[in-house]
């Protein structure tokens, strides 16, 4: 089977993108998405989304892992495919489209950065070393002294197959706090099961546990490996997190054309 493919990436997080609008591409396998996510055998990405129609909304968006398995929420890859919508034709002042966790707003500034609004978060667990929330994907967030010093895929991996974990799989992030507003985050992503050059659902809950304000407006700056992204949002309490924006840059790479063996 052949496929036309674009590339796009959000902060070096790199996708592989399929207008399925026509459905032609609904029966790809698990083992053809990781054949395609492969970066030496095949076109080579942390993950592929399919950009499907949905009645109600602009868009439906369905996203797999690099391991060829349906992800849930991916934060880079929601600003990637409303990128990828606009280039299809789907021209919006504000995009509402559906995802694994629900539906999602999304915005193109006039300067190219793409908003994505987040689902609201209402539970966070917090210990001495850690916290676990779900920003549409599940994250354990440590803070570091020095993240750049962190061997982020033996130290993410051990956490990601702990007995907690190791049944449904958590996301790693490893934080550094720059100063009152701005954070360094590097991440283990599961699916994927490497460190990536950025994850969006881990900036978003890195960010959203250091926060500076206690109630009301607050918005984070983030540094990744990948590039620099910002979150802003309304801290309701340490367990609450209303209006979530992840914002930041999101492109086109290249398209092609591919076969595919079944």
């Amino acid at each position: 089977m052949k496929i036309e493919f674009h590339k796009y990436q959000g902060t070096g997080n790199d996708f592989i993108l399929l207008d399925n609008r026509e459905n032609i591409y609904s029966n790809i396998s698990t083992k053809q998405i990781n054949f395609l996510c492969h970066r030496r055998f095949g076109v080579g990405a942390d993950g592929l989304m399919m950009l499907n129609s949905k009645p109600g909304f602009d868009f439906e968006m369905i996203y797999f892992n690099a391991d060829g398995k349906q992800g849930s929420m991916c934060g880079n890859g929601g600003r990637c495919i409303i990128k990828f919508a606009s280039m299809l034709g789907v021209k919006k002042t504000k995009y509402l489209f559906s995802a694994f966790d629900g539906p999602h707003e999304g915005e193109i500034d006039f300067n190219g950065e793409i908003r994505l609004k987040m689902q609201d978060v209402k539970g966070v667990e917090y210990s001495y070393t850690h916290f676990i929330l779900n920003t549409g994907s599940p994250h354990y967030v440590k803070s570091v002294p020095d993240v750049m010093q962190v061997n982020v895929v033996h130290d993410g991996r051990e956490i990601r197959y702990s007995k907690e974990f190791q049944e449904e799989g958590t996301n790693v992030d490893f934080v550094e706090v720059l100063g009152d507003d701005t954070i360094y985050v590097r991440t283990y992503e599961r699916g994927v099961e490497d460190e990536t050059l950025s994850c969006g659902t881990g900036v978003t809950a890195s960010a959203l546990i250091s926060a500076h304000n206690d109630n009301g407006f607050n918005r984070v700056e983030v540094k990744t490996n990948g590039g620099k992204l910002s979150v802003e949002f309304e801290k309701i309490s340490d367990q609450e997190f209303h209006n979530i924006w992840l914002c930041g840059p999101a492109e086109f790479v290249y398209k092609g054309e591919t076969n595919l063996n079944s």
